[in-house]
């Protein structure tokens, strides 16, 4: 387990680096091992420490429930009972979490905050699937999505299923298209939502 720990962050980290044509296969499938679901340890070790494996693994960082330290080290996560460490937040900066490993989520009950940020293979139906996951419908108070390319209109407004989130920002996604739809959308369905915004208007076509 420490082995593949140590081997999983290397590559995460060597993704950073410029990729070809050819290349872009082989992290593909790498990324789809690090995110399978492994049912069986969901059982073995409960959801949180199931779900604090894959994030890491992934390259996020998970923060525990009464701690200020961010988890980090996929080899030096706490010990201990299975009920002990109940995940509060998550930041996937960087990391390559993709909709296949969402199922993680199902059992989480904790999560407060939620941040991705240049996460090259969120898309919409990560978004759409963490809007319906129950637990998190009800235990979600901030996000924060920032610089996720392939997050359009669709998945941004699926976050409306949030009914407890008091907090959204997002910026620099190329995929918004209809930045007035969306402001509409949450003010209907969440009235109480801080709601802040750092998107550029798609280009205008026609007369000038």
């Amino acid at each position: 387990m420490m082995l593949f720990g140590t081997i999983s962050q290397r590559l995460c980290g060597l993704q950073k680096l410029p990729w070809s044509c050819d290349s872009r296969h082989f992290w593909g499938w790498l990324n789809a091992v690090f995110n399978k679901v492994d049912h069986e340890r969901i059982r073995d070790v409960g959801p949180d420490r199931a779900a604090s494996e894959w994030l890491l693994r992934c390259g996020a960082m998970v923060r525990y429930q009464g701690q200020e330290r961010w988890q980090k080290d996929y080899n030096h996560l706490p010990t201990g009972p299975l009920d002990k460490y109940k995940i509060q937040a998550i930041d996937a900066t960087d990391s390559c979490i993709m909709n296949i490993g969402f199922d993680h989520m199902e059992g989480l009950q904790h999560v407060e905050k939620i941040r991705l940020c240049k996460c090259h293979y969120i898309e919409d139906a990560c978004l759409e699937r963490l809007s319906q996951l129950e637990n998190l419908q009800k235990s979600v108070l901030e996000m924060e999505i920032i610089s996720c390319g392939n997050v359009t209109d669709k998945g941004v407004a699926a976050l409306h299923h949030l009914r407890n989130l008091k907090y959204l920002l997002l910026s620099d996604l190329p995929g918004i298209r209809e930045k007035e739809n969306l402001v509409q959308v949450f003010k209907t369905t969440l009235p109480s939502l801080e709601l802040k915004l750092d998107l550029k208007s798609p280009p205008q076509h026609g007369r000038q």
